[in-house]
């Protein structure tokens, strides 16, 4: 072990750039801090604090806690520390607290595009599995999605529902040559890897005429997605069974990927049996973060950064734990294209793209 330490000391060894040294650690500083910060918000959105301020008012902490139910001197700190933050506006004068309203539609409004609170469950779920994390690391192994925290399974639904909201019925199909009119007639539509069921839901709102099924491999999501289809009342039109990617039955005018061609084991083993699985004419529709071919390309993009690091946590655990390739969430269009014309896609194309999200058609 000294030996080691020895050795790293040795590789750091030389005169820095204090101005760089300074920067840096300036950055790493803030941070650490917003990594502390991230466990408050989260609290925020489970306590139900963020609504409750963007009732709007203002509040001292006394009145905030009576009307949230919470502990005074917990919520007097946790307001501090988003008046020091930036998140909440303090006045001196009386010492109240208020949520300006652009903070609120981020952090109290998932029905707004620019909702960002999802994300911190998702965190607060990748944290609780920081040991198996590390376990795998070393090893080489992998960490299935059944295996973490059950805050992941209904912070990525909160997550990726936002953005299918406001944009998989107004944007994403009609981008799609001819799919929101077929779609209008009446099809039949799978989705692969469904999760919670948002994305098949909100298309059986919008499109009564056609029929919707999701398969996932996960029995806890498959139960949460039947009683959302229940609740939504649109589940005399949307289905939802227990399979894996590769084991599913039926034909289908239309067959999903949201956000779940590079979490895969066996991508194109999957893409082979939704092409096997298609009726004539058919196609799928595959939603996969955005990324860029080459990782210089992606070097100091936030979005970037942000794929990546859930991929180390998620979806390359999650392949791997499958016995998979793992493309990860920033494959980029070539690799994922490859993946299609090597599961015999004739047609393969990015259909349309976003500063989030790349949209993949392909058909037989």
């Amino acid at each position: 072990m000294a030996t080691t330490l020895t050795e790293s000391t040795d590789q750091l060894s030389g005169e820095p750039d204090l101005a760089i040294l300074e920067g840096f650690a300036t950055r790493v500083a803030l941070d650490r801090a917003a990594a502390y910060n991230g466990v408050l918000v989260y609290l925020g959105d489970r306590l139900g604090i963020w609504r409750e301020l963007a009732s709007g008012g203002r509040f001292t902490s006394s009145q905030l806690a009576e009307r949230c139910g919470l502990a005074e001197r917990y919520v007097r700190e946790w307001l501090s520390t988003q008046a020091a933050g930036g998140y909440v506006e303090y006045d001196a004068a009386d010492r109240t607290f208020s949520l300006p309203l652009e903070h609120g539609l981020v952090l109290a409004d998932e029905d707004n595009p620019a909702s960002g609170i999802a994300g911190f469950e998702v965190i607060s779920a990748v944290w609780a599995a920081a040991d198996q994390l590390a376990h795998a690391y070393v090893t080489g192994e992998g960490v299935g999605w059944h295996e973490h925290d059950s805050r992941l399974y209904s912070g990525v639904d909160r997550f990726f529902a936002t953005q299918y909201r406001s944009s998989l019925v107004q944007e994403w199909i009609p981008a799609v040559e001819g799919l929101d009119e077929q779609l209008e007639s009446g099809i039949r539509v799978l989705d692969v890897g469904c999760g919670l069921g948002s994305a098949g839901i909100l298309m059986a709102e919008a499109y009564p005429r056609s029929t919707f099924k999701g398969v996932d491999y996960h029995d806890e999501s498959i139960r949460r997605a039947i009683a959302a289809a229940e609740e939504a009342g649109v589940g005399d039109r949307v289905e939802f069974e227990r399979d894996d990617a590769k084991s599913y039955d039926g034909t289908f005018d239309l067959i999903c990927f949201f956000d779940a061609v590079h979490d895969l084991g066996d991508p194109v083993g999957a893409l082979t049996h939704a092409r096997e699985h298609l009726a004539p004419g058919g196609r799928v529709f595959a939603v996969e973060p955005y990324a860029e071919d080459a990782l210089e390309a992606g070097v100091g993009s936030p979005v970037a950064l942000m794929y990546y690091a859930a991929s180390s946590c998620l979806c390359v655990p999650n392949s791997i734990s499958q016995g998979g390739e793992a493309l990860g969430a920033q494959a980029g269009p070539a690799k994922l294209l490859a993946a299609f014309r090597d599961a015999g896609f004739s047609h393969a194309e990015v259909a349309a793209q976003t500063p989030y999200n790349l949209l993949i058609e392909a058909r037989a």
